[in-house]
């Protein structure tokens, strides 16, 4: 899996993600401690709308940067969203009332809303062979882990020597040195095959999204993966320290149990993918999700909260959330031609953050509205759908050649010289806009 950092540009880039995300992942930690420091009791509701203020801003932001990220320099535009990360987070530390934290993560994630896509698309670009790719999805998955794990346990150690404000200043760090090592390489910036119109551009990774069944199919099991993080990301804190009355330390072990599952995750799949299909994986992955969320409840309501079956509990929703995330991008890069990935990776990342929209709040709302169980049960049901969604829009057969005519075209084009009807894997663009019907 390592051996794809041979290459300098993917190496730079695979450090400038691990750095931001650390950085990040202090930000989390102390969000949550100023949101409890703001709000005491109310801390799960006041974590909920910042998350949601930060899915607000991805589902809007995304499609739009997607549309134009073909049209400037990545690396200028990579670097510039950088550092106005940077300058935010400076702010972060001196907030003193609940509105200045939502109006400054708004800013924050809207630059990342920008950013993080942008960057996505990039890599199949440097790693064009699929096996490669797949080998640096998994090493990006455990970037984003380190956001769950070694992030908390970083910030478990600097908590002991400093209050949490001084953690935004590690997340500034971050980002300036994820700048720097952007600025350190050259950066495709693959050109528009066609001219196009801001509407055609902003809806059309949306689009081609939308109409390829093996997306739909992922937007789905995204809904799952959403149900199960958001019960972990936005109430642990209220779990550890109102329910259990334990410390902060702790808020940061049980966060790190969920990254250090997704993180195993992330090791096996490479060797996993090779010898069976993505939907397979995922749907297994998105099964995990569903029967952890049902046994902990289960669990709760006869014994209570506990603090090594909630570790457990945490730690194998990791496992089940990166086995369905970490495979996605396979399935973006084979589902769209390289000038409309940019798009593409633009709407996954906007379709499955709407539903984080969904989840973030609902979470939060329900554990200070009811209790654990009740939240536990309704994030379940809620996974149930995802779940029975990507089994039935995702068919077993989404990746065969299909069949068709292309009456539409003149028969001097390219694009039929072998004959109206033929058959080839089909990936939605100006020839292909409506899949195949079967038969």
């Amino acid at each position: 899996m390592l051996s794809v950092l041979a290459d300098r540009t993917y190496r730079h880039l695979f450090l400038a993600q691990i750095t931001a995300l650390l950085g990040t992942g202090l930000a989390t930690v102390a969000l949550g401690l100023l949101a409890f420091d703001l709000a005491q009791e109310r801390a799960a509701l006041v974590l909920g709308t910042v998350f949601t203020i930060k899915m607000v801003a991805y589902v809007g932001i995304a499609p739009i940067a997607g549309a134009f990220a073909n049209r400037w320099p990545r690396r200028t535009m990579l670097v510039s969203l950088d550092l106005i990360r940077a300058a935010v987070a400076l702010c972060l530390p001196f907030v003193s009332e609940v509105w200045q934290v939502y109006v400054l993560i708004f800013v924050l994630q809207s630059a990342s809303a920008a950013f993080t896509p942008t960057f996505q698309a990039t890599i199949p670009d440097i790693l064009p062979e699929e096996d490669r790719y797949t080998r640096a999805l998994s090493l990006s998955r455990l970037a984003y882990d380190l956001e769950n794990i070694v992030s908390p346990m970083l910030a478990a150690i600097l908590l002991a020597f400093v209050s949490y404000q001084a953690l935004f200043f590690g997340t500034v760090i971050g980002f300036i040195g994820s700048a720097l090592l952007v600025v350190s390489v050259l950066l495709p910036s693959p050109q528009e095959t066609a001219r196009r119109g801001i509407y055609d551009r902003t809806t059309r990774g949306m689009r081609i999204y939308l109409a390829t069944p093996r997306l739909r199919g992922l937007l789905s099991l995204n809904l799952a993966a959403a149900a199960a993080g958001a019960m972990v990301l936005v109430n642990t804190v209220v779990l550890v320290r109102s329910d259990l009355g334990f410390g902060e330390t702790q808020v940061a072990l049980a966060l790190a149990a969920f990254g250090g599952g997704s993180m195993l995750a992330a090791l096996i799949l490479p060797r996993l993918l090779d010898n069976r299909p993505d939907r397979y994986v995922m749907i297994i992955g998105a099964t995990m999700l569903v029967v952890t969320l049902f046994g902990l409840a289960l669990l709760m309501q006869s014994e209570g909260i506990r603090w090594y079956p909630l570790l457990v509990g945490w730690f194998v929703i990791g496992v089940g959330y990166s086995t369905v995330l970490t495979p996605s991008g396979r399935l973006l890069k084979r589902s769209a031609h390289a000038e409309d990935r940019p798009a593409v990776y633009a709407a996954q990342f906007a379709l499955s953050h709407a539903c984080w929209l969904v989840t973030y709040p609902l979470a939060g709302w329900l554990i200070t509205r009811f209790d654990p169980v009740t939240t536990l049960t309704t994030l379940a049901l809620l996974a149930v759908v995802g779940l029975a969604g990507g089994m039935f829009l995702w068919p077993r057969t989404d990746d065969a050649a299909f069949e068709h005519t292309h009456d539409d075209l003149p028969a001097d084009h390219p694009h039929v010289r072998d004959g109206r009807a033929h058959t080839h894997p089909v990936i939605i663009d100006d020839y292909h806009p409506h899949w195949p019907r079967v038969g």
